[in-house]
């Protein structure tokens, strides 16, 4: 992708130490010169309600939540239109910046900015987000009264920019979006590639729990819609009669400097349980330190997540403690904890499970009650502790291979941040390579969000008026 591109051929100081040399004929103005805020804002509230996310820019919110959002009214909102930039001031620091397609509406406490000039908004949108910028944004931004760190126009219009002409901003921009269409069908093919072993991860799974290891076992039915013949030898239970006990979280809330650490329904992912780092309570709820194999049910989440459980390893450096909407579990002696963790994560099982929960705006509830009713095949103990190392064994395997795309996911992820930033600074030149492009394809390929890097921007929901 980046065969035959070179440096460019003189470069001049451009005044300032963060920023080095620049190519010869690049001018370096303040930001303030190029960019110009302006703060339309609407009166009845009407409009499209627009989110900033890290990797899509702006989007409407509704694409990106079913949330209800917090603000009572719109009215006050500042009007954002395509080809114009938003930047969210608390969030400056680390490069949250965006534009989108669509007119609408954006936080009153984002600031919106149109481009003077000849100026290329697809090429100041990448400059301004590259590493250099960003660190002189986190350097400008001050702390009040909240404590966020804010980024303010001013400060912002100060900072040093280097640009290169109208003409060879949009070679760059054209040889940006050619190069991340090759990375984004890289991304989703790996994406593709996880959720193909996570689907065989879940059939080994499934297999193994419902069926045993002798696949010439005698079958009987299990007269269970969703499980089907099992073998003979195996009792059918309710989850309870597995449980030594069942027991509801602490209603108490974290707050940002509690030593003891309070799990959340967020904290629960592929069977496992995820520590806090920060954030707690000040003193440990009676009765309610999780154990080393202690299991967490999520009784209240969204109708796709609710249901999910989480194993724990014990291996936390301090007490650890959960939040009301989980359910400890805590599996008799003759139980392997680990076992009955597969078979409640079981992809037909928690699809039975989500099915019996009770849904109410965009939330679903499973009770204990409700849970505890609910039939799974039981082996004897010998064969649980069988199945539970087969599982590690083969699940293993394949958890080593989606580590491994994974890594190759966020080595391209890093590649495109630092190609980007080394075009949009001048350290490398794409004006030839840029020439010999083909077309752009016309059709669009969609994808769903990454969840873990585009996450809606939540401080959206408290942003205070100017």
């Amino acid at each position: 992708m980046i065969e035959g591109l070179k440096p460019y051929a003189e470069y001049k100081e451009s005044g300032q130490e963060w920023l080095g040399g620049v190519p010869s004929h690049w001018k370096v103005p303040r930001i303030k010169t190029v960019l110009q805020e302006k703060d339309a804002r609407t009166r009845d509230g009407s409009g499209t309600l627009l989110s900033l996310t890290r990797n899509r820019g702006l989007i409407a919110r509704s694409d990106m939540t079913e949330k209800i959002h917090g603000a009572r009214t719109l009215a006050g909102y500042k009007l954002y239109m395509p080809g114009e930039i938003v930047m969210n001031r608390m969030q400056a620091w680390s490069g949250m910046f965006g534009a989108g397609p669509i007119a609408g509406l954006v936080s009153p406490d984002y600031a919106v900015f149109k481009a003077l000039g000849q100026e290329l908004v697809g090429f100041l949108l990448a400059r301004i987000k590259a590493p250099d910028l960003v660190s002189q944004f986190a350097l400008q931004s001050r702390g009040i009264g909240s404590g966020f760190n804010r980024l303010y126009s001013d400060r912002l219009g100060a900072i040093t920019i280097s640009l290169p002409p109208p003409d060879e901003q949009a070679a760059i921009v054209r040889f940006l979006d050619h190069a991340n269409r090759k990375i984004d069908g890289f991304i989703r093919a790996k994406r593709k590639l996880i959720a193909l072993l996570g689907e065989q991860k879940q059939v080994i799974i499934h297999r193994a729990v419902t069926r045993g290891l002798n696949p010439n076992v005698p079958l009987k039915s299990s007269g269970i819609s969703w499980l089907g013949e099992i073998p003979a030898h195996w009792n059918i239970r309710p989850i309870k009669q597995t449980l030594r006990r069942m027991d509801y979280g602490t209603s108490e809330s974290a707050l940002p400097n509690g030593k003891i650490r309070v799990l959340n329904m967020g904290h629960i992912q592929s069977g496992r349980i995820l520590i806090p780092k920060s954030g707690g309570l000040d003193q440990m709820p009676s009765g309610l330190v999780l154990e080393r194999d202690d299991l967490l049910f999520n009784r209240t989440n969204s109708p796709e997540l609710v249901g999910k459980v989480g194993f724990f390893e014990g291996d936390a450096d301090s007490p650890i403690t959960f939040a009301s909407y989980l359910v400890r579990l805590r599996a008799r002696s003759e139980h392997n904890p680990r076992w009955l963790n597969y078979v409640l994560n079981s992809v037909r099982f928690w699809s039975y499970a989500r099915s019996q929960a009770l849904v109410s705006l965009h939330q679903a509830n499973l009770n204990c009650s409700r849970y505890g009713r609910m039939n799974i095949p039981v082996p004897p103990k010998k064969e649980q502790d069988a199945i539970t190392n087969y599982i590690s064994d083969k699940g293993g395997e394949v958890d080593k291979a989606i580590a491994r795309t994974e890594r190759e996911i966020a080595l391209m992820q890093e590649y495109r941040t630092r190609l980007t930033a080394d075009i949009v600074t001048g350290k490398l030149d794409v004006r030839e390579a840029a020439a010999h492009l083909p077309d752009p394809p016309n059709e669009v390929i969609s994808e769903s969000p990454d969840t873990e890097l585009d996450d809606v921007d939540d401080l959206e929901a408290e942003a205070t008026k100017d």
